[in-house]
This record gives C-alpha cells, structure tokens and sequence, in this order.
C-alpha cells in the first residue's frame, strides 16, 4: 500500500481510536435504512481480506512486512469462514486470482470504506449532512460484474491495516514518555462491508480502530475478526 493512503488511515484511526470499542450487535447505526438480515437463499461471496501489515521504525516510518502479512492472511481467512459457516448461507469464497481480476473493485472498497468510517463512523463535525446520520453509501454499478463472475448475490469485503512497533520504536517510546513525549506504537484498522452485488448498496459496515491487538497469531487474529464482524447480519 501506498504510504499516503497508509497516513490517511492512520489519520482516521486517530479520530475513532478514542471512540472505537467492541461493536454492538444489531447496531442500527451500522444497517442501511429498511435492511435488517440477509435473506436465507442469499449467495454470499467472500473475499479475501485486503491486508498489510507494517513495522514502524525508530522514526515513524512504516515498511510492509510479506511474512506477517502473510501468516495474518491466513490466520484471519480461516477465522471469517468459520464465522460464516455458522450461517445457513450458501458461501462461495473467492479465490486469489479473481480478486485479482476484481483489484478495481476491491480498491474501490477500500476507498469508500475509509470515507464511511470517518464521515459515518466517527460523523461529527465530519458528518456528511446529506446522509442524515444514516448508512446511505453505495458502488452504483461497479460490483455488477464480480456478482456475474462469483455467482453471487451479495459480497464481504474485508480491509485491514495493522502497524507494529519496531523494538526501536519501542525504546524511543520510553525514552521520550520520562520526557514527557508520547509516541504512538501503532494501529490496527480494519473495515467490513457487506454489499448488495446488484445494486452497489452497503447493506452493514462495522469498523475497527484500536492500539492493540496482534494479526500475527491465530487466536488473536480470530479476536481480531470476531470484533470487525460483530453484528454482521447472516441468518441463522
């Protein structure tokens, strides 16, 4: 990821870090107006979880690391089905080739997330007055051809960033705090967003933004996935 869309994320986790806690369930604030619970006959795809994970040096400076991202991945995917098979869903998961095929459109869910967290999630001052406090956000058009591909009729799509304090960092973050300097040791952001394939409509968002947390280990990452899917609205 790009270092200034990395900042921008960082930017809102700052907004949200001191508002962020465990989602409630059933939060009507995280449904669209009139939606309440994916039908039983829904076809639900699933796509891999866009994730990085970065270091942070001594100076601040993020480096993306492909070894945790990795682990994160896996540890994070095999949490998300297990999760939705719970469900009476029919789950088609998506494999890595056609989310490439589909990279467009899982930018495209990146960036809309990113805008939804701040001006929905944290709203305020950043509150969108047309949206009226409501979850009015939408693709158009854009998810049409991943519904045609995966046979689907709606789509999870999963955005995660999380950032680590080198142990640079971490005697930096000492040293200045007998200073009296705070220095942050990273985030973890994530967005979730279940989406009307046809029609482009997020139907259920729910966010994460934390300084805690560790996607590196199984069990934390399933912490991790349980907290950014909590509420969502699968039948049962």
């Amino acid at each position: 990821m790009k270092l200034l869309s990395w900042c921008a994320v960082l930017s809102a986790a700052a907004l949200c870090l001191s508002l962020a806690g465990p989602a409630q369930a059933a939060d009507p604030r995280n449904l669209a107006p009139g939606f309440s619970v994916l039908p039983a006959d829904a076809k639900l795809a699933v796509f891999p979880v866009d994730v990085e994970l970065l270091s942070m040096s001594a100076g601040g400076v993020l480096e993306g690391r492909a070894d945790w991202t990795a682990d994160a991945r896996k540890h994070m995917m095999e949490a998300v089905a297990s999760k939705v098979a719970q469900s009476k869903l029919s789950l088609l998961n998506v494999s890595d080739d056609t989310a490439d095929e589909f990279a467009e459109q899982v930018g495209l869910h990146a960036a809309v997330a990113n805008s939804v967290a701040l001006h929905h999630g944290v709203g305020g001052v950043w509150a969108l007055p047309s949206k009226n406090g409501q979850l009015l956000w939408s693709f158009g058009d854009a998810m049409q051809p991943v519904a045609a591909k995966a046979g689907a009729s709606h789509g999870l799509f999963l955005f995660v960033r999380d950032s680590y304090a080198s142990a640079e960092r971490k005697v930096a973050m000492v040293a200045l705090a007998l200073l009296g300097v705070g220095l942050t040791g990273g985030a973890q952001i994530g967005y979730a967003s279940l989406v009307d394939l046809q029609t482009g409509q997020v139907l259920w968002f729910n966010r994460l933004a934390r300084g805690s947390g560790d996607l590196r280990e199984a069990a934390s990452a399933e912490e991790s996935m349980a907290a950014l899917l909590d509420g969502l609205p699968l039948p049962q």
